[in-house]
């Protein structure tokens, strides 16, 4: 008996790396597994491997950047399965460049693969959960780069964007049973390339240690859980903070350029911090 036994769960971007991982884990655990990638090849071997193993999967190449092909992917699972109890929305791509050297187009597709598909796949697998009215899960994958990272302005903008996605469906869908959460996972895999970010991820830190948070969230487990980002590195867990007001709170009938600088220079300075930098070992 697995944790997952009897559901059928949507992973994308599980061709290679940390999307493998979720889909064979989830797989290994009963869930039937709709293997999403771009690159249809990738995903057909991950596909083939679950069901060489007695699981059930099916393998799907659509791309979760464009609103129609997103939605026929969950219409897919739905068909394949007749139901969809999960979705990890892992597709991502990763684009590292100082803000003087940007490329346009480069930045536009990240952001359309990093946050508009989970928002368009998240919306059809929420439609769809709703009308079977038996809960669901949502499961986006965030990453520590959303508290800044250096060189990474781009990639760190789409997952607070995320990250802000998870919170808002996770108010939103309270009392429907589907809840959203977000994992935060570092592992060595093919979207690490720069000499920083390989001294900040050993090879040891493997995408197979992640797979088990991501597969609690799926399962009824974690029932009642929601608006939660679990940060994941190797052997540490831990959560991060939802964004909040800070105190003290100044206020004034009416402000002015003075005042504003008396306050940041006054009560206000307690609640200062100093710029932001993602510590990876965390």
């Amino acid at each position: 008996m697995g944790v997952l036994d009897g559901k059928a769960v949507v992973i994308t971007g599980a061709g290679r790396g940390l999307g493998r991982a979720y889909a064979m884990h989830a797989a290994n655990e009963g869930a039937s597994v709709l293997v999403n990638d771009v690159d249809g090849e990738f995903a057909h071997e991950v596909a083939i491997e679950i069901r060489s193993a007695g699981g059930i999967a099916v393998a799907d190449d659509c791309s979760v950047a464009d609103p129609d092909q997103a939605h026929e992917l969950i219409e897919r699972a739905l068909h394949s399965f007749g139901a969809i109890d999960g979705l990890v929305n892992n597709a991502a791509l990763n684009y590292q460049a100082p803000p003087w050297e940007i490329d346009p187009e480069r930045m536009r597709a990240l952001i359309e693969v990093n946050v508009l598909g989970p928002l368009y796949c998240g919306t059809s697998a929420i439609a769809a959960m709703r009308e079977q009215q038996a809960g669901g899960s949502i499961v986006n994958i965030v990453s520590g780069a959303m508290l800044g990272q250096r060189g990474a302005a781009a990639y760190s903008a789409s997952k607070g964007a995320l990250a802000s996605t998870t919170f808002s469906w996770a108010a939103e869908l309270v009392g429907t049973g589907i809840r959203a959460n977000g994992v935060a996972p570092l592992a060595y895999t093919r979207m690490v390339r720069s000499d920083a970010a390989k001294r900040a991820c050993p090879p040891e830190l493997t995408p197979e240690q992640v797979a088990p948070v991501v597969t609690y969230l799926l399962s009824d487990l974690s029932a009642g859980l929601t608006g939660q980002i679990i940060r994941f590195v190797g052997g540490k867990m831990h959560l991060l903070r939802q964004p909040a007001v800070k105190h003290p709170v100044v206020e004034r009938p009416r402000w002015e350029v003075g005042d504003v600088a008396a306050a940041m220079a006054g009560p206000l300075s307690s609640a200062l911090e100093p710029a932001p930098r993602v510590r990876w070992a965390l």
